[in-house]
């Protein structure tokens, strides 16, 4: 007997702008608390269960080799901020983490004493303190997710905000480490990043306003009640998130109004919190920069990474007696010039180096620059760790003021996560003392036999319609056929200058020891390589996003060992909405599409300014309300909008309902406009989490099944199934 889709009513319903009228019949799905609709989410989940009950088998099989390669028990590398230990557990069973800390000793010996102590899976340490049992609150509730963790610098109260539907509204709690009790302050409506003043006395935290934009931070005084809590900033203009955070030797409060395109960030004494806050430079100016203050030689800096003159940045020291003056005004001296073909994307600061995170030849690594070395010459040559792979990512994980150490995560699409201690040279006076390679403190384990060895990475590329070359990654078996066509599982993202970079996935394996090709398309839009790369997939340039996609099809089509008939298109998010793109203009192309939470009707969400974020969205996809241009032209690219009579292939569309960043209607009415004009008879599939956010289910378990399920779908496509 053949499953029938849920039938979907169309309902009279118009759209104007700019002289266009849009009929939009399936707007209704938007009424979320309507039971109609309620309704139907289920009936469409009910379908989408009935139509892969085949794979059910296939699923479990998946399931459990993910779960049978992951270390259930198993712990984080513990990291020291003081006088303790800080690391996460989680054990076997248990979907959430469980935080906690040990003692740390102080001998005077900076090898012993930053060498993180042994902690052994599943067993307790002398003096070890749970700070937070995340899976021990997570079982009150159907979902749950963490926002903020914030321990005081003394150790004595930790500030954490959670999060238990969904939809990214957090309350904030406040715990006494030394009594072990919860404070009565409790503080609801919380954006992320919440974090304790220095003197653990108050705490500054982040609410949004209507259309879900961060627009005020404020300062909470512990043991007050929350309506007397102070409005430290407050930022008016739609197009601009403001956050808050700490200096990194926690003597300033820095207040940060932001898109991606610039910003402006104030300077507040952390000692003074009432004290009128300074511009480091006037948002007029227009200039994309992040600032920290530091001592450098006991004389006050103001370190910018900035794209002054610089559309990849640099990083450049400035005066605080220029404060607040026109960048025009400022004498910067670079401590990291800009270089062509290098993106810098951040740069920390400890008590001994500066920390620069840069991309080059798209990859992410890390450079120290010593700060004795930089007091007398600003352009002191930097120090970067070298591995051995050609395409790996190399991330600060902690880089902590007054550590000797600074803490690296690496990756690779076949090296498991790695944790890196580097001794800086220059920080102690006690080098010779001090390792000066990286000290690897842990690869992540990975059970049943693993052997990266077993998988290789190639680094191919595609050429655009306009000559522009695109990168591509591909993973596979080493013991691959290169004789025999393989099918290809082709990914990407290509917004926000988001880059997609390598990282090792457990699940991927699923994929790739049954013959798939994982390839990822690095196309416009992300950053792959450098801001022009993001500059030529946004706003009126967003179409080279999706041909670029297509492109690397094309190419990886012609090669003789991918099978061009079996090549799936897979999205999230922006993702998704690339996805829908794609589909639209090369159906054909592809065995499948599986778009995950899909921005696929992108230009009703952003004429509406009373929905979540989309004042925000303006600077990634234009403002239609006001440019007739960029209303036309997100009108010939919107997934929904220009569904045809094609012959779509079989698709799959996962969405949350409680999703404040792309909500569910999106995919729902995508789907329901696919099922009415493709002309392929192929099934058209909508999952909807009901008690999950962007990022779906909460919990480990209950993402792998999420994942399995989705895998099974994508191998029945490929004709895998019974691989």
């Amino acid at each position: 007997m053949t499953v029938q889709p849920p039938r979907i009513d169309r309902r009279p319903a118009q759209r104007a702008f700019h002289g266009h009228l849009f009929e939009d019949p399936y707007e209704w799905l938007r009424e979320k608390e309507s039971p109609e609709v309620l309704a139907h989410l289920g009936a469409e989940n009910d379908y989408a269960e009935a139509s892969t009950a085949h794979l059910g088998p296939l699923r479990e099989t998946v399931y459990e080799e993910i779960r049978a390669r992951t270390r259930e028990t198993d712990l984080s590398v513990p990291e020291r901020r003081g006088d303790w230990w800080y690391f996460a557990r989680t054990v076997e069973g248990g979907a959430h983490q469980s935080f906690c800390r040990v003692p740390a000793a102080t001998t005077g010996d900076l090898l012993a004493d930053w060498t993180p102590p042994v902690v052994e899976p599943g067993t307790p340490m002398p003096g070890e303190q749970v700070l937070l049992d995340a899976d021990a609150e997570a079982a009150k509730h159907s979902f749950y997710a963490l926002g903020s963790f914030d321990v005081a610098e003394d150790g004595s109260l930790l500030a954490w905000a959670e999060d238990t539907t969904g939809d990214e509204r957090f309350v904030l709690r406040v715990k006494d480490l030394v009594t072990g009790a919860v404070l009565a302050d409790e503080i609801p409506g919380v954006f992320y990043g919440a974090f304790l003043s220095p003197d653990a006395r108050s705490v500054y935290y982040t609410v949004v306003d209507d259309a879900w934009r961060p627009h005020q931070v404020r300062r909470h005084e512990l043991g007050t009640p929350v309506a007397e809590d102070v409005v430290v900033a407050q930022e008016d203009d739609p197009g601009l998130w403001l956050g808050a955070g700490l200096s990194a030797d926690r003597r300033w409060i820095l207040l940060e109004a932001a898109c991606s395109e610039y910003s402006e960030v104030r300077l507040l004494p952390a000692d003074d919190p009432g004290a009128e806050p300074r511009v480091v430079l006037p948002r007029t100016d227009r200039v994309l920069y992040e600032a920290e203050p530091f001592l450098l030689g006991g004389r006050e800096q103001i370190l910018l990474t900035h794209d002054h003159e610089a559309p990849d940045s640099r990083v450049s020291l400035m005066d605080p007696a220029d404060l607040g003056r026109p960048v025009a005004q400022v004498a910067l001296r670079d401590v990291v010039p800009a270089v062509p073909g290098e993106r810098v994307h951040g740069c920390a600061v400890t008590a001994g180096h500066l920390v620069v995170s840069v991309r080059a030849g798209t990859t992410l690594r890390v450079r120290l620059v010593p700060l004795a070395a930089l007091a007398a010459d600003p352009a002191a040559a930097a120090v970067e760790p070298a591995f051995g792979e050609e395409l790996y990512t190399a991330t600060v994980a902690a880089a902590e003021f007054d550590a000797p150490v600074v803490r690296l995560s690496y990756t690779s699409f076949t090296t498991p996560p790695r944790v890196y201690d580097v001794f800086a040279a220059g920080a102690t006076g006690d080098d010779d003392a001090l390792p000066a390679e990286p000290l690897l403190r842990r690869e992540a384990t990975v059970l049943g036999g693993y052997d990266p060895a077993d998988y290789t990475v190639e680094r191919d590329w595609a050429t655009a319609a306009d000559g522009t070359r695109i990168p591509v990654s591909l993973v596979r078996r080493a013991d691959l056929d290169p004789s025999v066509p393989a099918p290809v599982l082709q990914y990407a993202y290509g917004s926000y200058e988001h880059s997609t970079d390598p990282a090792f996935s457990v699940s991927r394996l699923s994929l790739l020891d049954r013959g798939v090709v994982w390839a990822v398309a690095h196309v416009r839009g992300g950053g792959e390589l450098g801001r022009s790369w993001y500059e030529h997939g946004k706003k009126l340039h967003k179409a080279n996003t999706f041909t670029d996609f297509v492109a690397v099809t094309d190419h990886l089509a012609a090669r003789p060992d991918v099978d061009e008939r079996r090549i799936l298109v897979m999205g999230g998010s922006a993702g998704g909405l690339l996805v829908g793109a794609v589909l639209n203009l090369a159906p054909e192309k592809y065995c499948g599409a599986l778009a995950a939470v899909p921005f696929v009707d992108p230009l009703t969400s952003i004429l509406d300014p009373s929905l979540p974020l989309t004042a925000l969205e303006w600077e990634e996809w234009g403002n239609p309300i006001e440019d007739p241009h960029v209303y036309r032209y997100m009108r010939e690219y919107s997934p929904y909008e220009n569904v045809g009579a094609r012959p779509y292939p079989p698709v799959l569309a996962v969405t949350s309902l409680h999703d404040t960043r792309v909500l569910y209607v999106e995919p729902a009415k995508w789907v329901a406009a696919l099922r009415e004009r493709s002309t392929s008879g192929h099934p058209v599939l909508l999952r909807c989490e009901m008690a999950g956010g962007h990022g779906g289910a909460s919990g480990r378990y209950a993402q792998w099944r999420d994942t399995a399920w989705e895998y099974a779908w994508v191998l029945d496509q490929m004709g895998l199934a019974g691989a």
